[in-house]
């Protein structure tokens, strides 16, 4: 029988990649048995943020194997930002946000626009905690392009010239940040 991993996550798209990957497990959501557990991210990395919320979760389900994630995007002209706040720094919707973040790049030449997105990935059954990373490098476009996708997706620019959200959901799944880090974590729990 396939063990059970509790998802810190209601994002049915997100639940489903995961359970492609970690296909030698059952994925539940949150939803899914009951429960809301809110998480504050406070911690300076993403990976201590994923693994902070995968502890607090399997603690509160008494021991039960929780999943975490966390991600955003490090800009190197603005020195990293906005990192760790990528959800947090302006308030609004993620058009708005990505108006802001390309108002702050007004003028910047392409070679200075270099954007990495970063995912950090922890499971935890309270006591025992692996984590994992995965980034992708790109480049914030100079104007919003793409219909698919959400969040930062429309300015992230890959090196064949396509925004994230100009690629199919496949096209995506298949370089993810997220399907990277799940991927680490997969072999790291082989290991375990």
């Amino acid at each position: 029988m396939k063990e059970e991993i509790v998802i810190a996550s209601n994002n049915e798209g997100k639940i489903k990649e995961v359970q492609e990957i970690l296909n030698e497990y059952i994925i539940i959501s949150m939803k899914e048995i009951g429960i809301e557990i809110n998480v504050k991210e406070d911690q300076n990395t993403f990976e201590k943020n994923a693994i902070k919320k995968a502890e607090i979760i399997s603690q509160k389900l008494k021991g039960k194997k929780c999943l975490a994630d966390d991600s955003g995007i490090e800009i190197e002209y603005l020195n990293g930002f906005p990192g760790v706040y990528t959800k947090r720094w302006h308030e609004g919707t993620d058009r708005e946000r990505n108006m802001a973040i390309l108002d702050k790049l007004k003028n910047v030449p392409k070679e200075k626009r270099k954007i990495r997105f970063v995912t950090a990935i922890a499971i935890s059954d309270g006591n025992n905690t692996i984590s994992a990373q995965g980034s992708i490098n790109g480049y914030v476009a100079k104007n919003i392009r793409g219909e698919n996708g959400f969040g930062f997706d429309e300015i992230f620019e890959l090196e064949n010239g396509k925004t994230l959200a100009e690629l199919t959901k496949e096209e995506k799944n298949k370089i993810s940040a997220r399907k990277i880090a799940l991927e680490n974590l997969k072999n790291k729990l082989r290991i375990s």
